[in-house]
């Protein structure tokens, strides 16, 4: 590739006169100077530093006033309009391009100002949003408490109602205990009433009338004791009703229990306290109609009981008529007073003992209608606990529709945050482009049980604040912290589809035409090869490399109906001890010693090749034809088994050579008569070890050594381009010579620093941070897309 100095522009007669007698570094530093004081006379701004874009303070032209810019807002399609623009100035007016790079960009900080605003706006409505959540779930749980409470209130009078049935079930149990007592007594004094007035019949034969009235009295006794007997009948019938409205009672009990349950079940599961409700107001109605039922019942048998008295009532009338008649005939048997006198005693002992059954009807009915209040109130608060359970119910719909507002809004600003990220991150990619910087992502892979026993979080921590979220990783050594801000930040979580998802656009940059770089660089064991190759055999581990290449033939695919198609290329080799060896050729033994020259065996030299269009081929390199993914899978899992690895004190499986994929893109659309030619490299370097950790010896020493070495050269070329210096050692190492096009070309190149948590790796974690934070700051010029309009040679060169 050609050298720094030949992509400047040329200079004009005109600046070669003035500045012919000063040095050439001098030239350029006063040619900067002037254009520096041009661009503030021209605009009549003063400078303003402009760090939010990367995090890093650096000195560009400045914005407009901010009182002229505060108060912009862009739309998506101004913003699209921004990134989308292009220059229309004439083709060598670099005046005019000049101009309009700067305007360009005072928009682009403006846009990006204003971007960062949103975000600032939309974490303090997110934070709001989540405080109003908090109160809203904190007001539900009040509710849930007073409902419990409320629960416990009821459940307390419930009991105290039990009680109350329990004492008047005993004292109406001793009450039948009685009456039947008293019944029993009954029976025996009619038997000796029986006997008294067959005494009296046989004693005199005149009394056979007054007998006659007896014996109709003594049958409207039987009567009255059927009466009685009737009334037993009528208490045993209201016992019976008692027992079922207990049994009711119990239901009703046993209802509120499935109640309580489903308020239990209120949160988990709406549709099912639908039905439960529905079940429990069923039998509610059906509890309110037996109760209904038996308050007819209740009725007809108090109706029977106003007859049972007025027939109580007649005998009581019949029973004086006939004292009346006694008296009258009392005359008439003076002289069988003696031996009737205790038949009277007798029936007047009858009579108030029949008085003391009534009265104790009468305090047993009192008793049934107070239960039957009871059991009225029992009912009213039942209703009660309905209501105040159906008004609990609504509460808690509402506070859950107020709960699903608040989600959906905070889905709502979620999702316009990520749609604010993308642009950011379209924004942020644009301006990286426009300045020329290599894009550098840091992945730090898990601990694993070999690894030292402190966690992760003891020397590795991740920054919470909104500048430097999901960019930003310390590392901490001996109590001191190292902060450090790349383009984004993996941790230990990351998926190897949350990586690709980041690096998927600049993938598909390659079949636009666009030359693509990507490697990984860390210490040995710390996932480079894991993060470029992965697993292929299991989808979820799939890396980087099979990833891409499987979204290259997709997207392909997809653009047929547009009238492209497309010839794509592969090759893989290995730089191993400083010799590049061809990972897909056929005269390669698997299993092969890796010390042992493969270009002696095979009589091949390759060599690396630069054009004068900065297009860079290795020559006798085997290139395949690939038109499917199969073959590409093919062709990895070949190199794979080709490429050297070996075992040391760091890693069981340490790759012990730097692998490059190469995929070249030729797309011809015949209907535009365009045609593109895009590069991709996919790049697993070895990685950096430490003598005195690896244990190397023999050949594992000499490989560690050329490793060591090439990683140097490819540090020394960056501090160079990060210097600007006007020679960049490129051929130092051949790794840095093929990688020639990648850090000082046209390329979009991107680079992974992998970091182990291992607390025993902490020193090597700090170097290769710091490192890639160089890189992040090198400038290495503008992308250029590889397109033509008339058809190009069918050679094709790798980048």
């Amino acid at each position: 590739m050609a050298s720094r100095n030949q992509n400047r522009p040329p200079r004009s007669p005109s600046t070669r006169k003035e500045l012919g007698d000063e040095n050439p570094l001098d030239k350029r530093r006063r040619l900067g100077a002037m254009g520096r004081g041009a661009g503030a006379t021209g605009t009549g701004r003063t400078r303003q530093p402009f760090s939010a874009v990367n995090n890093r303070q650096e000195v560009t032209s400045a914005v407009a006033a901010p009182e002229e810019c505060s108060n912009h807002e862009f739309t998506k399609e101004e913003v699209e309009a921004i990134l989308n623009e292009k220059p229309k100035a004439k083709k060598f007016d670099l005046k005019a391009k000049y101009e309009h790079a700067a305007d360009h960009n005072k928009r682009l900080k403006l846009c990006v100002k204003w971007f960062q605003q949103c975000d600032e706006n939309h974490a303090l409505e997110e934070e709001k949003l989540k405080n109003s959540l908090e109160s809203a779930l904190k007001r539900c749980m009040d509710t849930e408490l007073e409902k419990k409470n409320k629960e416990e209130e009821l459940n307390s009078i419930i009991s105290e109602l039990r009680d109350n049935n329990t004492s008047l079930q005993e004292k109406l149990s001793k009450e039948v205990s009685e009456k039947l007592d008293a019944i029993e007594r009954h029976t025996s004094e009619n038997e000796a009433r029986v006997a008294a007035e067959k005494s009296v019949a046989s004693l005199t034969e005149e009394l056979e009338r007054a007998q006659q009235d007896l014996a109709a009295a003594n049958e409207r006794a039987v009567s009255l004791d059927n009466t009685h007997k009737r009334l037993q009948e009528y208490i045993l019938s209201l016992q019976q009703y008692n027992s079922k409205l207990i049994n009711d009672l119990e239901t009703v009990r046993e209802s509120l229990k499935r109640v309580e349950k489903e308020k239990l079940t209120i949160v988990e599961n709406l549709s099912t306290l639908r039905g439960h409700c529905s079940s429990l107001q069923e039998q509610l109605t059906s509890s309110r109609v037996s109760q209904d039922d038996a308050v007819k019942q209740k009725e007809t048998l108090v109706n029977e009981v106003k007859c049972l008295r007025g027939e109580l009532q007649q005998v009581r009338d019949d029973r004086d008529r006939q004292m009346s008649q006694v008296q009258a005939l009392s005359a008439e048997i003076e002289k069988h007073k003696e031996s009737t006198g205790n038949s009277l005693a007798e029936l007047d002992n009858l009579t108030t003992k029949s008085k003391s059954l009534e009265d104790t009807c009468s305090s047993q009915r009192e008793q049934i209608r107070i239960l039957e209040l009871q059991l009225a109130a029992a009912n009213e608060e039942l209703k009660m606990t309905d209501l105040s359970a159906s008004e609990t119910r609504m509460e808690y719909l509402e506070k859950k529709r107020m709960a699903q507002e608040l989600q959906d809004r905070l889905a709502d600003m979620e999702r316009k945050l990520i749609d604010g990220e993308n642009l950011r991150k379209k924004l942020h990619n644009t301006i990286l482009e426009l300045k020329g910087n290599i894009r550098v992502f840091c992945r730090v892979r898990p601990l694993l049980p070999d690894d030292g026993a402190a966690a992760e979080g003891a020397i590795i921590s991740y920054p919470t604040s909104t500048e430097s979220l999901g960019r930003g990783i310390d590392l901490k050594q001996s109590g001191q912290k190292y902060p450090f801000t790349f383009d984004k930040v993996f941790n230990h979580e990351a998926s190897q589809q949350d990586v690709f998802v980041e690096i998927s656009q600049l993938v598909q940059s390659a079949l636009d035409g666009y030359k693509v770089c990507i490697f990984a660089y860390g210490q040995t064991g710390s996932g480079k090869t894991y993060t470029m190759m992965g697993r292929p055999e299991v989808p979820e581990q799939k890396g980087l490399i099979p990833r891409s290449l499987e979204q290259i033939f997709q997207s392909s695919q997809s653009l047929k109906a547009q009238g492209w198609k497309y010839k794509m290329q592969a090759s893989m080799l290995e730089i191993y001890n400083e010799t590049i060896r061809d990972l897909l050729s056929n005269n390669r033994s698997v299993g092969s010693d890796p010390t042992r020259s493969e270009n002696a065996v095979s009589g091949k030299q390759y060599t690396i090749k630069h054009d004068a269009n900065g297009n860079t081929y290795v020559s006798d390199l085997t290139i395949v034809d690939v038109s499917s993914i199969t073959e590409i899978s093919s062709l990895l899992r070949q190199a794979a088994q080709s490429r050297s690895v070996g075992r040391t004190q760091m890693n069981e499986q340490s790759s012990r050579s730097h692998m490059v994929f190469t995929l070249r893109i030729l797309g011809t659309n015949e209907s535009t008569e365009q045609q593109v030619q895009g590069v991709l490299n996919l790049i697993d370097l070895a990685g950096s070890e430490r003598l005195s950790r690896s244990g190397a010896t023999g050949d594992r020493l000499k490989e560690t050594q050329a490793i060591n070495k090439s990683l140097s050269c490819l540090s020394d070329v960056i501090f160079a381009l990060a210097k600007k210096d006007d020679h960049v050692p490129f051929r130092n190492s051949k790794l840095t010579y093929l990688l020639q096009p990648c850090l000082g070309g046209d390329s979009k190149t991107l680079m992974f620093v992998n970091v182990s948590p291992d607390p025993t790796s902490i020193g090597e974690s700090l170097c290769s941070l710091r490192f890639a934070a160089r890189v992040n700051a090198c400038e290495i010029g503008v992308p250029r897309r590889q397109m033509t309009l008339q058809p190009a040679d069918s050679r094709l060169s790798c980048g």
